[in-house]
């Protein structure tokens, strides 16, 4: 408390301007250089990066902690751990929420957790994203369940938003314990590396229960979540590039599921046919090629964000646009594991489909999948039921859907890769197509297992069947023919006929069957 009541307008200003002061210098100059030597922004610093200049508004500036357990009171920074507030990323409102590890290393208690609660529902209110910088040690023990209620609170937000607007969560220092849900349930986690983790459990309980040893890097480290467990999408270099790429992630996204995604003006003509692409597919169906390298001489300007780069490489999924409009695209990787469909791609692709049908993001699919990833690994550890949820996200989706074929579309992979039959409005092939039940070796030795086995030249005999096989069945025509390709197109005309089709699919409509929600199967 301050000794003497302010009386005049001049004294009441000066009160204000020393509190607002306190509040922005909340955290010591010596926990503020700690942060500084980690290679970290204060949660302030953070804030002013991302948000356009001098756009930011603040709240609950002036909001404290009211605990008296363990001596509390004595210390009673205003904010508490954590700024919030809104601003604008391109001229588009945001709102944000920034942990401050300078002020009881960022732990969330009750009052903390109202003031994101209260961000979080503006944002849901008015209808833009909400973005969360974690940078926190945890629960704060001094509350007890008190703050086990307040990530409650937030978790429950969460829920209600997912799916209405955008939640980005920016890992930039610990997030444990109870927190990482939170995260988990945001539509794309950014973490950096070195300095960002997240755990249920840190290295400490992990020793004392298993005996297990691993150090913070290896079991929560941007890398293992973006290459192991596929928690995290993006792995930044440093938080400069952190914030940037949040930035240019929300250029390809609506303010919320009621609102289309910005068109940028294009500067790429939407008539542009590249040769480049007639050489992309090896005449050899067994050589791989990067189905990157088809995306980006098919896309604007080539640009293409990659979502979860470093996770279920054998499958590709990321932003991109058309024509100025913005799009998601997934695509079979031929240069891993052959572009086979397994557990970890099936989720991947199914969980980036499903963000872009809630968000109103059409998707492109290019599809070159020899089957499903075969073996007791695959088989026990649900297959099944894991590809069935990318089949359930296409089947699921109402926005835009367009599929091309390179190359191989065999067995029930063909079906879930965005087949007609799982009503993708337009599907073209490429000359390189082969729509089968499967490659024509494997075919061949079922279908004229007696045949070879008692031929004189088994290998001959063999050999002139595949080729027949080839002929009848390796190509785009029988599919053609029952009017599950709509087109069969040469390579370089990809571009022009894709925007074609987004472009007559604008005014798309689908209304669903009425239910409170599908059961999808995880």
């Amino acid at each position: 408390m301050r000794d003497k009541a302010p009386e005049t307008y001049g004294e009441r200003a000066a009160q204000l301007e020393e509190i607002r002061q306190e509040a922005v210098h909340a955290g010591s100059d010596a926990a503020i250089a700690k942060q500084h030597e980690k290679g970290k922004y204060t949660a302030r610093e953070r804030v002013e990066k991302l948000l356009d200049p001098g756009s930011f508004q603040e709240l609950d500036t002036f909001v404290r902690h009211r605990t008296y357990e363990f001596e509390m009171q004595k210390n009673q920074p205003y904010g508490d751990a954590v700024v919030t507030g809104h601003g604008t990323i391109d001229g588009r409102r945001v709102c944000v929420f920034s942990q401050d590890f300078t002020v009881f290393g960022g732990s969330l208690g009750e009052v903390m957790g109202e003031k994101m609660c209260k961000i979080m529902d503006l944002a849901a209110n008015i209808g833009c994203p909400v973005i969360g910088m974690n940078d926190s040690g945890g629960a704060r023990i001094q509350e007890g369940v008190v703050s086990l209620g307040a990530y409650g609170d937030v978790f429950w937000r969460n829920v209600q938003s997912s799916g209405v607007i955008p939640q980005i969560s920016l890992v930039m220092g610990p997030c444990a314990g109870g927190a990482v849900y939170s995260t988990a349930i945001t539509d794309f986690i950014f973490m950096v590396k070195q300095t960002s983790h997240m755990f249920i459990t840190g290295p400490d309980v992990i020793k004392t229960v298993t005996g297990e040893e691993v150090d913070f890097e290896s079991l929560g480290g941007a890398m293992s979540h973006n290459s192991k467990s596929g928690v995290a999408h993006f792995a930044s270099d440093d938080e400069d590039q952190c914030l940037e790429d949040t930035r240019y992630l929300l250029s390809f996204l609506p303010q919320n599921n009621l609102e289309l995604p910005p068109r940028v003006q294009p500067t790429d003509d939407p008539l542009r046919m590249d040769e480049g692409l007639d050489q992309v597919v090896p005449d050899s169906p067994n050589k791989p090629y990067d189905m990157r390298d088809v995306i980006r001489l098919v896309v604007d300007d080539g640009e293409f964000f990659e979502v979860h780069e470093h996770y279920a490489r054998n499958i590709v999924c990321g932003f991109a646009r058309l024509n100025g409009y913005s799009i998601g695209v997934v695509g079979n990787q031929p240069n891993q594991l052959a572009g086979v469909l397994d557990i970890d791609s099936a989720e991947k692709a199914a969980r980036f489909i499903r963000t872009c049908d809630a968000f109103n993001v059409p998707i492109l699919t290019f599809c070159d999948v020899p089957g499903f990833l075969p073996g007791t690994n695959q088989e026990w550890g649900g297959i099944i039921r894991h590809g069935a949820k990318l089949l359930y996200a296409y089947a699921e989706a109402t926005v835009p859907k367009i599929t091309v074929i390179t190359r191989k579309a065999y067995g029930g992979a063909y079906d879930v890769m965005g087949s007609k039959h799982l009503k993708a409005d337009f599907n073209f092939a490429w000359p390189t197509a082969e729509v089968a039940v499967m490659g024509p070796e494997g075919a061949v030795n079922i279908i004229y297992r007696r045949d070879i086995s008692s031929s004189p030249t088994p290998d001959t005999r063999r050999q002139k069947l595949i080729t027949d096989y080839k002929a009848h069945f390796a190509n785009p025509f029988v599919a053609a023919e029952r009017g599950y390709i709509d087109d069969v197109i040469v390579p370089h005309e990809t571009r022009p006929k894709v925007i074609t089709a987004l472009e007559t699919l604008e005014t798309k409509r689908e209304p669903g069957p009425k239910r409170k929600h599908g059961n999808i199967p995880l």
